[in-house]
């Protein structure tokens, strides 16, 4: 959530600035500025709405002309959104862009306006600004220092002063920021696909490090001001992968993009036909060693492990606890030096997510992070990472990233189960080799998209959904549910199929769509009778299950069919039509699929 951008070179820089920061629209945003040194001056655009609206607004009224400049995308969290409340903040000395949150911002707040500072917005980024002023005495480092002692929170900043017309500053904590370069002109960005246009070459700034950029020149100090040397960073993303390749939206191209990404993403950790996951220094003996298995994560991410919950502790006969992490972090969990802590998150920025890897680690556990960005702040705090190598996921809606990391977790329970003696090296053979056919077999799922886009037309008007299943079912349920009601805003819940006599089946009337996951062979006959207590009651009943399925007629009014496979992989193929359903409604009710309201793709605020 948020984006910030900054350029300095001898380029004009509004557009790219404002280039910079549609690739950065996946994470969010209300409102849109930029900031830019313009005869001496900082000139201020900012406007309410889509990035659009700012590119009309500079259109219309002012374009300023400068080489050096910084730039935002706002998710509001401090202040409704509005012109006012966007991003650049500051006066006529200072100008910031700022991700994050300031905990403490109303202490300071009421500290400067009592040396007579006033303020026009309800941002706590306005205090961070006006506090650099207070302390700026010609020298920026100090003002930053200075300010960066009083503030508590979460921070990314791009910050520029009147005085230094050619330089931006930045600094970070618990929120990510990137200094990009390239011959003659640098810049800042919140994620690599922001500047991957101009440059592959980027610095990663760690907690309280300071960035100070000109177009010929990066210098780093930590907050002491001793120089510090860092390494530059190649990012080996393609550039055409944050495009739309044909696609009508990202979240299409995404789901079309999963077999090659889980592809991608198991074959460099299956040697001679077996999981190895030694890469990231999690061996045999480790994994022996462990006797309890934490999964935390968030949405989508949490799903995918509530399967591995399954699969593991179904082959491996080891208890794991699956944990939203906002909860995790405060429920004073039971873990210590002898378990397992997995974090699983797409960006490695998840605040919640982050804060749970610090539990875990004050409590002497260990913690392997499962996250798609390279040198994410996840991904350099935990002990053992596995890269997904996804390549970049732009709609908001999570789809590839879910089928990646099932797959990791799939590889994981397989070597576990192994090492723990529950299957032996010819079954442990058998399933790998099984999950190295899965991206031909989603290849085959994603046919049922013409049969997901007529289905999705019976649903655009319906108030409310369930969606049920029982085992993995159950957990492709829950995922489901989320993916069609973050996108297309249609009140959705998953329940747990055998759970439905206990209450929700009071919430069946003629007309409510249920949609029954139903792949899971020693679970079928009961899922079936659910099915049929609902249809009972008047629900417009649709079934996902394996092809070739035979069902009573009448049972189930549309059915959506994928390619069998052994039950405990069928999660992998399942999730297709659950995906499509979600995109096709979304597409049908005219809503935009790849930017949904309220919502961001990188959550980096509590």
């Amino acid at each position: 959530m948020c984006g910030i951008v900054g350029y300095v070179g001898e380029k004009e820089c509004v557009d790219i600035l404002l280039d910079s920061l549609s690739k950065l629209e996946y994470r969010g945003y209300d409102s849109a500025g930029v900031a830019v040194f313009e005869d001496g001056k900082i000139c201020v655009q900012k406007a309410q709405g889509e990035l659009k609206n700012l590119r009309d607004k500079i259109n219309s009224t002012h374009k300023p002309v400068g080489g050096c400049g910084i730039g935002h995308t706002r998710w509001a969290t401090h202040g409704e959104p509005s012109d006012i409340n966007s991003h650049p903040h500051g006066n006529e000395r200072v100008s910031i862009v700022h991700n994050g949150i300031i905990e403490n911002y109303k202490d300071i707040k009421k500290f400067l306006t009592g040396k007579g500072y006033t303020f026009e917005s309800e941002t706590d980024t306005e205090t961070v600004a006006k506090l650099l002023d207070y302390y700026y005495e010609y020298d920026p480092i100090d003002a930053i220092i200075k300010t960066l002692n009083d503030v508590r929170g979460a921070y990314a900043l791009g910050i520029i002063f009147k005085d230094y017309p050619d330089t931006i500053f930045a600094v970070r904590k618990d929120s990510p920021l990137i200094v990009g370069t390239a011959e003659g002109e640098n810049y800042i960005a919140s994620d690599v696909p922001a500047i991957l246009k101009y440059t592959k070459k980027y610095y990663l700034l760690e907690e309280n490090e300071i960035a100070t950029i000109k177009a010929n020149e990066i210098t780093f100090c930590d907050i002491h001001k001793k120089p510090l040397e860092k390494e530059v960073q190649i990012s080996n993303l393609d550039m055409n992968a944050a495009e739309k390749g044909g696609y009508e939206h990202f979240m299409l191209k995404e789901i079309h993009e999963q077999p090659s990404a889980v592809k991608t993403t198991i074959t460099p950790r299956i040697n001679n036909g077996m999981p190895d996951l030694s890469e990231c220094g999690l061996t045999a003996e480790k994994l022996d060693s462990y006797k309890n298995i934490f999964i935390v994560a968030c949405g989508t991410a949490m799903h995918a492990g509530v399967v591995g919950k399954y699969v593991i502790e179904k082959l491996a006969r080891v208890p794991v606890t699956v944990d939203i992490a906002s909860e995790f972090r405060y429920r004073n969990p039971i873990v210590g030096k002898d378990d397992l802590v997995i974090v699983i998150s797409q960006s490695g920025e998840t605040a919640d997510t982050k804060a749970a890897l610090h539990l875990a680690h004050d409590k002497g556990a260990e913690v392997l992070s499962v996250v798609n960005v390279k040198g994410s702040s996840i991904a350099r705090e935990s002990d053992m990472v596995i890269y997904t190598h996804a390549g970049p996921e732009i709609s908001v809606a999570s789809t590839k990233a879910f089928s990646v990391q099932m797959s990791i977790m799939y590889l994981l329970a397989f070597e576990l189960a192994y090492v723990k003696g529950t299957i032996d090296k010819e079954e442990c053979l058998r399933l790998t080799n099984e999950l190295s056919n899965i991206p031909d077999k989603i290849e085959e799922a994603l046919a049922c998209q013409d049969k997901c886009q007529y289905v999705s037309s019976k649903l655009i008007t319906a108030q409310s959904l369930l969606y049920i299943g029982r085992g993995l079912d159950y957990a492709l349920s829950m995922e489901g549910s989320l993916k069609l009601k973050e996108i297309s805003y249609i009140h959705s819940e998953s329940y747990a199929a055998g759970e439905l006599k206990h209450g929700t089946i009071s919430l069946i009337e003629e007309g409510v769509p249920v949609i029954g996951v139903a792949t899971q062979s020693d679970l079928l006959e009961k899922m079936v009778s659910n099915i049929v207590e609902v249809k009972s009651r008047g629900a417009f009943s649709i079934c996902v299950c394996k092809e070739g399925e035979e069902f009573d007629e009448g049972i189930v009014d549309e059915r959506i069919e994928v390619p069998a496979l052994e039950d405990v992989l069928m999660p992998m193929v399942t999730v297709i039509p659950l995906q499509l359903l979600a995109y096709y409604t979304t597409v049908l009710k005219g809503f935009n699929v790849d930017k949904p309201r309220n919502l961001a793709k990188s959550v980096t605020v509590e």
